[in-house]
């Protein structure tokens, strides 16, 4: 299947699970302009669930409690579209609503860099607060070009975190 074609299917997926539990809103396909810029190399196939008419309430329990409603739909769509792909075919799809993901993503831009910086300064491991197996891989790919720095997650469940430390000197 193209990349065209995946979107599209993608995106039908999305639109039918969404009028499936009542939310009737249009979904876009796109990285919203932040996430072009700041995290070009990170999130594959974005679609953007259409927030404008949506209650409040409706958005709360569509994002969820930090996100993991949006987390467990996207989880559900990288499953489904990925099911039958081959490891070369596998597509990464972000879902995106009411600019969570862009906001959420900034924070932990600053919050990777304030690591980097502490760990740079103390000398010792930074150890970050626990966070979606999607977002530790978002700070994993921001850190991974800081040659003097080493990331790994260490942990069970909801309470993994990601730890920051300075890498191995080559001798």
């Amino acid at each position: 299947m193209t990349l065209d074609k995946t979107s599209e299917a993608a995106q039908q997926w999305l639109l039918s699970v969404l009028q499936q539990l009542g939310i009737n809103t249009d979904v876009h396909l796109g990285a919203p302009d932040i996430c072009k810029d700041k995290f070009k190399e990170y999130g594959g196939i974005w679609l953007t669930i259409e927030s404008e008419g949506l209650s409040d309430v409706m958005l709360e329990k569509l994002i969820g409690d930090r996100g993991r409603q949006l987390d467990a739909l996207q989880t559900l769509l990288n499953v489904t579209m990925n099911l039958n792909a081959g490891d070369d075919d596998r597509q990464l799809f972000t879902v995106e609503c009411n600019e969570f993901r862009t906001s959420r993503y900034s924070e932990l831009a600053d919050m990777a860099v304030t690591a980097a910086e502490e760990v740079r300064s103390s000398q010792q491991d930074y150890e970050m607060p626990p966070m979606s197996s999607a977002e530790r891989r978002l700070v994993h790919t921001l850190l991974v070009d800081d040659v003097d720095l080493t990331t790994y997650s260490r942990g069970q469940d909801r309470d993994r975190r990601l730890i920051v430390t300075l890498a191995a000197a080559s001798s």
